[in-house]
């Protein structure tokens, strides 16, 4: 073939699909990558489409077990003569451009990988390869790095038949490892070529997130699936087919919707994004830069922000979910994404429908009056017997919440546990859609645990360690809950359990040993401030001298106040911030170096200010308010901390020009 005569019709495509990812995205692991949809169509439909519209008629396809699945997804395709390899074992890109080739010795070979949102323009780089008459062309990323090298290689190349003379018969071989370094040693001509635009290649959650914003930002012009988009009337903002979408939802784009869609009053949605077809988004959502696969449903008053949902899937209400793949359980939409089952859809959606829209068509409605009966006498009995272990634990415990109240009313370092159980009912107050949609199913472990805890409190009452039976009052508490509510329960409130242990004082004998080192440490501290500031200090002991003024730090000036205070408000912020599980670790480690500063602060301006003012008044009015004062300093230091996490593990997003979209429903 003469490299003068190329044609788009001399062309074999080489599919590149690959294997499911397993390890880093779950949702590849469920479905290949290649079948990842791009607005109505699968990433592998569209490729083929456009490769046609461009000339190209015969594609292999090459993947590691999904050639079959792949085959089915585009059997209606018949504009192309397609092949379908499946590797039992790898082979790498040259492997594949072997094993396509074989029989024919006068096809170019155009590489690409399946999952793009963009093909390249074709006719554009077989002109470079013209023009530049090399063996190959390897195309590169558009635009240039900052040190004004070329960006990374698309994945993209073609190819003369003569590079089959330097690939091995059999076995693994990769391009850039082994292919373009064998040539270039046999002198051979490889040319690069720079694409007009990005392809929008994606392996996992982040890579097609950002696909999806380029091909969104180019902006939508051609018909996919036999369904044209069509403008809303605002920029950036694309419908196709039959939307309903509230009078009040606000659509900032670029998004698209998809035909069957409903988007519910006082919903807002930011692009980038997609809703799928048949996608329902309940009233008071707030949904960005996510794409809802077809069938998905989203509750009422969810935030979802930079994830992909999966195919019918669903998120519960009050969800709120950030930077993760969404699936469904039992994922049905598998099949229907292969042969199209559109009745199937249609019953999947009705479904979710009822589950998310409880007020259109209740679910008690359907019950006969006997099921009603039944299940009202058995709430009714479920609270008659929690209310009965909650009276009869208050009983039998009674003494001993006597005993931890009056430490609260005269312990200035553990006044702050009398916060603690209300704090902690607010947290399950905040939780309480998330937990009474948990099952209830009662463990016989709670009885265990029950018996386990009344036998530390034995063994407190018998050597009088009132520690170990103030102890046994939390493990009590644990005991009953996993006893009447089950493991389930158990999990969604064990973090907020261990939550209420802050309300205990710490054991005498771990009193008595930190409390000296706590008070030297402050002392120091505040000696070493004092003199960065240009003070001449004198200490001894725990009494620093400076300008005439002798300063006692007295031993309830050692920080153990302020230390379980700020461990309260840390624990209380852990619980209820959407972080990732280190960084609240981080926060919550953080805590006591944090206090322990803020002490040192307290005592160094309490010591300077009493060398400008004098008279016990003065003195009491820093002495019992300086703490107070630390605590919105130590808030402050926290809240710094979350957003300096939030700055060094988020890559910041360029800003969208918003678009507003109103439309009545249907």
């Amino acid at each position: 073939m003469s490299k003068q005569s190329v044609k788009a019709g001399n062309i074999k495509a080489v599919i590149l699909a690959g294997s499911r990812d397993f390890g880093r995205c779950l949702l590849a692991s469920r479905l290949p990558t290649a079948l990842w949809p791009i607005g109505n169509q699968s990433a592998l439909e569209c490729l083929l489409c456009s490769l046609s519209n461009q000339g190209i008629t015969e594609a292999v396809i090459f993947s590691n077990g999904d050639a079959l699945l792949l085959d089915k997804s585009v059997a209606h395709i018949k504009f192309m003569k397609l092949k379908f390899l499946d590797e039992p074992l790898p082979v790498g890109t040259a492997g594949c451009i072997r094993d396509a080739a074989k029989g024919d010795k006068d096809s170019l070979l155009l590489v690409l990988p399946a999952a793009i949102t963009s093909p390249p323009d074709i006719d554009a780089l077989l002109e470079t390869h013209r023009i530049e008459q090399c063996d190959m062309t390897v195309a590169f990323a558009p635009g240039v790095t900052d040190s004004g090298m070329a960006r990374d290689v698309s994945e993209i190349y073609i190819c003369e038949p003569t590079v089959l003379d330097y690939i091995p018969k059999e076995g693994y071989y990769d391009i850039k490892e082994g292919l373009i370094p064998a040539m270039v040693q046999a002198g051979r001509n490889i040319n690069t070529a720079i694409l007009s635009k990005p392809i929008g290649h994606f392996r996992d959650r982040l890579g097609y997130l950002d696909a999806i914003a380029g091909y969104l930002h180019n902006g939508i012009n051609v018909n996919t699936g036999g369904c044209p988009w069509r403008e809303s009337g605002a920029d950036n903002v694309w419908l196709a087919g039959n939307q309903k979408i509230a009078r009040s939802a606000r659509i900032y784009g670029p998004v698209l919707v998809m035909d069957g869609a409903s988007i519910s009053e006082e919903t807002i949605i930011f692009g980038p994004a997609v809703v799928g077809r048949d996608v329902t988004i309940a009233k008071n959502s707030f949904v960005e830069n996510t794409v809802l696969w077809d069938g998905s449903a989203v509750g009422q008053n969810c935030q979802i922000r930079s994830c992909v949902v999966d195919y019918d899937a669903v998120i519960p209400d009050d969800g709120i979910i950030e930077n993760q793949v969404v699936v469904c359980k039992h994922n049905s939409r598998l099949g229907s994404a292969v042969n199209k089952t559109a009745s199937l859809i249609k019953d999947k959606v009705n479904q979710l429908r009822v589950v998310t829209q409880p007020t259109e068509n209740p679910i008690g409605a359907a019950l006969p009056s006997c099921a009603k009966s039944k299940k009202l006498m058995s709430n009714i009995l479920k609270t008659l017997v929690i209310g009965a272990i909650a009276v009869a634990f208050l009983w039998s415990y009674w003494s001993g919440f006597k005993d931890l109240w009056g430490i609260w009313l005269r312990s200035d370092e553990y006044s702050s546990g009398l916060l603690v159980p209300f704090l902690a009912l607010y947290v399950l107050w905040s939780r309480r859609h998330e937990v009474i949609k948990t099952p209830m199913r009662p463990s016989i472990w709670g009885l265990v645990v029950f018996v386990a805890s009344q036998a530390l409190r034995l063994f407190g009452l018998f050597f009088m360690y009132s520690s170990a039976e103030r102890l046994s009052i939390l493990l009590s508490i644990a005991a009953v809950v996993l006893l009447v509510f089950g493991w389930s329960v158990f999990r969604k409130t064990f973090t907020t359990l261990l939550f209420l242990g802050l309300m205990l004082p710490l054991p005498r004998s771990v009193h008595n040993a930190i409390m000296l080192p706590l008070q030297s440490w402050a002392t120091s501290s505040a000696a070493f401030c004092l003199e960065l500031l240009g003070y001449s200090v004198v200490r001894e002991g725990n009494i620093i001298s400076l300008n005439g003024i002798t300063v006692a730090v007295a031993e309830a000036c050692n920080g153990l106040r302020m230390v379980m205070a700020f461990v309260v408000i840390t624990g209380l912020v852990v619980l209820l911030v959407q972080r990732a599980w280190w960084e609240k670790l981080i926060v919550l480690l953080s805590s006591l170096p944090i206090a322990l500063l803020c002490n040192t602060i307290r005592l160094t301006i309490t010591a300077v200010a009493f060398t400008v003012l004098s008279g016990e008044k003065w003195e009491g009015v820093f002495h019992d308010y300086g703490g107070y004062a630390m605590m919105p300093l130590a808030l402050a230091v926290v809240i710094f901390e979350l957003w300096l996490l939030m700055k060094l593990t988020t890559v910041p997003e360029e800003t969208l020009q918003a678009v507003i979209i109103r439309k009545s429903v249907n």
